[in-house]
């Protein structure tokens, strides 16, 4: 098959778990793949790294930025569909939600959530109708639907009626770097990390005021935000100041993969306080480093840590915070979650994602 890969969404450093999913993703296919030849559609910003090193995958950059929506948008509905007949593409695979709806190639379009059914009081009010209109058709046009997790697939059935051999459940996977590190967490620091953008729904500021609470007991302790900084940015730092947190709290950005490791082998604790989520790879980052972590009580994040986790409903702080002190003081639960974490994470690799995402690519190409 000659398979087109739309990857105008991707601007590195700035989609959040997206960009971990799609070069993780791309490097499984190439462990796995070496018949069907991938034709990978970047926009200006992405590196060349993006894609595989193989020679039956070839890059196709494209003359347009993805920081502006609206061009990439257009580029994506005008310029990729004039692609797909010049190369003879037989199937698109669609990563990033959005897909060239105006193209008679078949497709396969990734969801990783419908965070703008779901909670649209997150989303700037420009941005809203552009991903409700291009969204619906993009779901309408695929061949075949992806889902993250059961959450999402339910989702896609409840919004938009898509149910049965249309949607196909592929959960992503862990890397192998991050069961490296649990065998480097000898000495943890007094800080528990948190992996997460910097949006509404993740419930940061829950995670600061459940931080308060736990700080009054362990004032040496420090809590490390990391990931992209987002629309609850400011509010955030406002927060902080208010709280008293400003010496113990800290948001360092999106960060390179060497640093992120850094963090979850030293962190004496990971906390995951979303209300919502598609998936929520860093719980499974987490888990697979070792590190002693709870989680929001919420779908998918119950189901895929298991028990392998502490879980505490996102709207307590208090809970939180009680979460937090047990994960820093309970030797016994400390080493209990330390072994579970790994042997959880283990049942999520990107192997088995790339598998399942050809599978579906290679039916849809038929």
């Amino acid at each position: 098959m000659r398979i087109g890969v739309n990857a105008l969404y991707l601007i590195p450093g700035g989609v959040g778990g997206t960009e971990t999913y799609l070069r993780a993703l791309l490097s499984a296919l190439a462990q796995i793949d070496a018949v069907n030849e991938y034709f990978v559609f970047t926009n200006r910003e992405t590196d060349t790294a993006l894609v595989p090193k193989q020679a039956n995958f070839h890059h196709q950059p494209q003359g347009v930025r993805a920081v502006n929506r609206v061009a990439r948008l257009l580029w994506e509905q005008t310029m990729l569909p004039l692609a797909a007949r010049k190369l003879r593409l037989d199937v698109w695979f669609n990563p990033g939600f959005t897909s060239p709806i105006f193209s008679g190639t078949p497709q396969v379009t990734v969801f990783h959530d419908l965070q703008h059914k779901r909670h649209p009081e997150y989303f700037r009010w420009f941005d809203l109708p552009g991903w409700n209109f291009f969204l619906y058709w993009s779901a309408r046009r695929a061949r075949t639907v992806l889902a993250d997790s059961n959450a999402t697939a339910a989702d896609l059935d409840r919004f938009y009626g898509l149910r049965g051999p249309k949607v196909r459940i592929v959960p992503l996977g862990v890397g192998a770097e991050f069961f490296a590190l649990a065998s480097h967490r000898k000495n943890p620091e007094r800080f528990v990390l948190a992996v997460s953008t910097l949006h509404p729904h993740k419930n940061l500021d829950g995670l600061m005021r459940a931080f308060a609470i736990f700080r009054k007991t362990h004032p040496d302790y420090r809590l490390v935000v990391c990931g992209l900084h987002g629309f609850f940015t400011e509010q955030l730092r406002g927060l902080r100041d208010q709280l008293g947190l400003t010496g113990s709290v800290e948001f360092p950005g999106w960060i390179p993969k060497a640093e992120l490791h850094q963090l979850y082998a030293h962190a004496m604790a990971f906390v995951y306080p979303s209300r919502f989520e598609g998936f929520g790879l860093p719980v499974l980052e987490a888990l697979a480093a070792g590190v002693p972590s709870a989680c929001s009580r919420v779908e998918p994040l119950d189901s895929i840590a298991g028990h392998a986790a502490l879980k505490f409903d996102p709207d307590r702080p208090a809970e939180i915070a009680e979460c937090m002190e047990r994960l820093v003081t309970d030797s016994t639960l400390r080493e209990r979650l330390a072994a579970a974490g790994p042997a959880r994470a283990a049942q999520f690799t990107w192997r088995a994602t790339a598998e399942a995402t050809l599978a579906a690519l290679t039916q849809a190409g038929e």
